[in-house]
């Protein structure tokens, strides 16, 4: 099976999957409390004697950094990715 028929058959499996998924975000809540909680932990690191509400603060900078970095690292291998020529 070839990459991009293994990644079609991936894709069409998640859909399936999320089509018979009544409530989405009871499906990924732990998840997103993993990743809060992560974000939380390395703000207290950051700032031990900080008070909830600073705790709160960093920690929402801190996961929106995150995503902007995800974001950038994508952008730079899409312009790496295109810029390649493909072998037909």
């Amino acid at each position: 099976m070839s990459p991009e028929e293994r990644s079609l058959r991936a894709r069409l499996a998640a859909h399936v999957s999320w089509a018979a998924t009544r409530d989405p975000a009871s499906r990924t809540a732990k998840a997103r409390a993993a990743a809060d909680g992560r974000f939380e932990k390395q703000a207290r690191e950051l700032h031990p004697g900080a008070t909830e509400e600073v705790i709160a603060r960093v920690a929402k900078s801190l996961r929106s950094a995150h995503f902007s970095r995800m974001a950038l690292k994508a952008a730079t291998a899409r312009r790496r990715n295109s810029a390649t020529p493909k072998a037909a």
